[in-house]
């Protein structure tokens, strides 16, 4: 029986390794989800932006919710609402996929010598493109409405390194793990769903009372989220003892996932 490395260093040699077919694979799993529309890729650009009139509408103008109390204030919420949103859909949009990332792909678990483990990767780059996208019209809509972005915004990809090897390592086990029980994809999407609601996205922590404070932080990417508002719209240096911990914690969790995929892989064939 053939033994797959589960080295830690094997998640950057093997990205390495198949870098043409796991560009490839992302660049076929984004034109896939357009694939027959009319309007093809251009979806990727007019979702978003549709979403964030309709964020300004709901929650600017008829709940009259509000983050702060400048002359901005409904604008503002829906901009904040729609940051924390940008970097909660790569979580979500990975984890939602995992359960059967694995037995939607029987050809590729058939065949011996394709990289398996590439799927995961796949499924972070194609959200990490629509995150992109997201992020420009944001950033498009910042500069018509404040002006010049704050340099601070240079922080962002940093900050959200956390997230991507949190998301990574959660996938390998996840993909790995629905092989052999299918009810899995009820359980992550309740996760997703609950995540939604205590990952502080549609409120501020301060909003909550201190009892309360404690629940958000159970959410494992409610601090990845608040950093990235620090320094993409209120022009803060963001914490880099939270980042840190984070990405010591999520590289630990991506190392963890992988091993329990490598480890589980052999019998993939045999169940699928």
């Amino acid at each position: 029986m053939k033994h797959f490395n589960s080295n830690p260093l094997e998640i950057f040699y093997s990205a390495w390794r198949n870098r043409s077919l796991l560009f490839s694979l992302i660049r076929r799993d984004i034109l896939g989800r357009y694939r027959g529309a009319t309007f093809g890729l251009m979806w990727s650009f007019i979702t978003p932006v549709i979403l964030l009139l309709v964020y300004t509408f709901v929650f600017g103008i008829v709940f009259k919710s509000r983050w702060t109390n400048s002359q901005h204030s409904n604008l503002e919420f829906a901009m904040i609402l729609f940051a924390g949103l940008i970097v909660f859909n790569i979580f979500s949009d990975c984890l939602s996929r995992a359960p059967s990332l694995i037995t939607s792909n029987v050809n590729y678990v058939k065949k011996i010598i394709f990289p398996i483990e590439i799927l995961s990767g796949v499924a972070i780059g194609s959200a990490l493109f629509h995150s992109a996208i997201n992020f420009l019209v944001w950033l498009l809509t910042y500069l018509v409405i404040f002006g010049a972005p704050p340099a601070t915004m240079l922080f962002a990809p940093i900050v959200i390194l956390p997230i991507v090897f949190l998301t990574l390592g959660l996938s390998w086990f996840i993909s790995a793990l629905g092989v052999y029980l299918r009810d899995l994809g009820h359980i992550v999407g309740l996760f997703i769903t609950i995540n939604l609601f205590i990952s502080s996205i549609f409120y501020p922590l301060s909003a909550l009372p201190l009892q309360y404070q404690k629940i958000v932080t159970l959410s494992p990417i409610a601090a990845v989220i608040d950093q990235f508002r620090q320094v993409a719209f209120f022009g803060l240096q963001p914490d880099w003892g939270v980042i840190l911990t984070h990405l010591v914690i999520s590289g630990a969790i991506a190392v963890g996932g992988f091993a329990w995929f490598q480890k589980t892989r052999k019998g993939f064939a045999d169940v699928i």
